[in-house]
């Protein structure tokens, strides 16, 4: 399938760091670009909004890595680990992150949803049938829910040119087996 795009579409873009940030450490032992991945992705088109779904950990190491999004002219939503009394940790922006690109919505052409999590599939869904959005997906395929690459658009799968969409030189390691 092609992908649709002209200078005059209007692009959302919706980040789930937690999802490609672990996708990216647990295939290649690195990190994840995301500046040149909303680069990519978004390509001529006109980028009206692009947001990433963070979490804060316990020692708030993450304000480099918040503060260079911001660079690269994403914006951050920043969301503190719930830890439970049981010691269970949450750290989830998914209500969070479809509640904004409902509301965006109606402002956008496209949305583009730069995770791998099915639990993804009724917004998108909702997104093509009652705002009339064209939705594309974009993350590691080896990693990417099947119904949601199935639900979408289109699917741009990361997996097919790592190393463009990884820091530093670890995508190399890919397919060799993980200790």
């Amino acid at each position: 399938m092609s992908l649709v795009q002209h200078k005059e579409q209007r692009v959302g873009v919706f980040i789930d760091t937690q999802n490609i940030y672990h996708s990216a450490r647990n295939l290649y032992h690195t990190y994840a670009n995301f500046g040149q991945i909303v680069k990519d992705v978004v390509g001529d088109r006109a980028l009206i909004r692009a947001i990433a779904y963070a979490i804060k950990t316990e020692a708030g190491d993450e304000k480099g890595f918040f503060e260079a999004l911001g660079k690269v002219g994403i914006e951050t939503k920043i969301k503190d680990l719930q830890i439970f009394a049981g010691g269970a940790k949450k750290a989830d922006w998914d209500v969070g992150m479809a509640v904004d690109a409902i509301t965006m919505a109606p402002k956008l052409d496209t949305v583009i949803l730069i995770t791998g999590d099915g639990d993804f599939v009724p917004l998108v869904e909702y997104l093509q049938l009652n705002e009339g959005c064209r939705v594309e997906v974009v993350s590691f395929g080896k990693s990417t829910s099947g119904k949601l690459r199935e639900a979408t658009n289109q699917f741009v799968d990361l997996d097919i040119s790592p190393k463009k969409y990884l820091l530093g030189s670890s995508g190399s390691r890919r397919g060799k087996s993980r200790s």
